[in-house]
């Protein structure tokens, strides 16, 4: 049985007529940067979100880049964050010549513990930079408690989680500044990469898009040193076609999701816990197995793909050994990189390969 980790060609397929339509009036056009294609994109994330500003930008890297250098963050100046994250996270922190604070997770939910974050704040801290990770929100009004507390900018790194809900309000509209990522595996993914920032402030919005345009506030003249961020024409047409299915695909996420957990719930590994105010839309169906390399070369003999995210976490790589962090400083960071992996998830799963799945679990779970 033919099983994809993500199926995009399945998804090219459903909506290719309209897809290929779009993407040949932008090569008609001419207008590859900026343009229609791009406000539309952007006024539609913004009413999806209920944030007042959506900026289209380059990757989610550059979305999270953007959001720092907008708030100013520099040298010696201190983020707090999560070392269970994708590098990317923590790596423009450093770019910028600021330090991560790194802060343990909640096992449950694998987000950023806000009963952590108070204490490693110091006079140094410039903003809090919570992961709402595997398609679900961290514990975002705590978190804004604390950063009112202390006069701190929230950015959510959302690269994983557009779509989701928080009490009922969408994912990048909750803080300072919400990131997003549209890397073509994404819930919401172009054909390239591509990203987004969202905020309500109409100052920060104004600054950053100067900043992801070479900090022009017109052409050739530069307010600021910015960097070349923009999100180009022909992805915004696609994320423009797959936006109006995208509330279909996270309903199927989620059903996918749960039939997951529910025809997982006999065996060893350990299912994605859903807080009750959340909603996910599963970027990843990620589980806990103690055999996890046992578990995944048996998936592997039956042709089913396995990823891990994340296999070490960012305290422990070379790149950020300049912190000083040692192995034990966080320990459930530690622990559920050892014990994490993401099965096949797409809304095109088909519940026979679902079955599948399951089934090989359970011969060795």
């Amino acid at each position: 049985m033919k099983i994809n980790f993500i199926d995009l060609q399945a998804q090219y397929k459903a909506y290719k007529e309209e897809i290929d339509k779009e993407v040949l009036e932008v090569m008609s056009s001419a207008q590859f940067i900026g343009g229609e294609k791009l406000k539309k994109l952007e006024d539609n994330l913004a009413i999806y979100t209920g944030a007042k500003h959506a900026i289209g930008c380059s990757s989610g890297t550059d979305a999270l880049l953007l959001s720092l250098m907008a708030l100013d963050i520099g040298a010696g100046d201190e983020v707090i964050t999560t070392p269970f994250t994708f590098i990317a996270t923590a790596e423009v922190i450093a770019l910028l010549g600021a330090k991560s604070i790194f802060v343990d997770i909640e096992e449950d939910n694998y987000n950023i513990d806000p009963a952590l974050i108070e204490a490693a704040i110091t006079k140094n801290t410039k903003a809090i930079m919570p992961v709402s990770l595997y398609g679900q929100c961290a514990d975002m009004d705590a978190i804004n408690d604390i950063a009112v507390k202390y006069d701190t900018p929230v950015i959510e790194d959302a690269c994983q989680s557009f779509g989701a809900t928080y009490k009922g309000k969408k994912s990048c509209n909750l803080s300072t500044i919400g990131c997003t990522s549209f890397f073509p595996s994404k819930p919401l993914g172009a054909y390239g990469d591509g990203g987004a920032i969202f905020t309500s402030d109409d100052a920060l919005a104004e600054k950053i898009r100067m900043l992801l345009n070479h900090g022009q506030n017109e052409r050739y003249r530069h307010k600021y040193i910015g960097i070349n961020g923009r999100l180009d024409a022909i992805q915004a047409a696609v994320l423009n076609v797959k936006l109006a299915y995208f509330h279909e695909e996270v309903t199927k996420r989620e059903e996918i999701g749960a039939r997951y957990s529910n025809l997982l719930s006999s065996t060893n590994v350990s299912t994605p816990k859903i807080d009750e105010h959340n909603t996910s839309v599963y970027a990843q169906y990620s589980v806990r197995a103690q055999n996890r390399e046992t578990l995944a070369k048996h998936l592997q003999s039956k042709d089913i793909p396995t990823a891990v995210h994340y296999p070490m976490p960012l305290h422990l790589q070379e790149a950020f050994a300049d912190l000083g962090y040692s192995l034990g400083d966080f320990p459930l960071s530690e622990k559920i990189s050892q014990e994490i992996m993401s099965l096949p998830m797409s809304p095109f799963l088909k519940k026979e390969q679902q079955n599948f799945i399951v089934d090989a679990i359970k011969e060795i779970s």
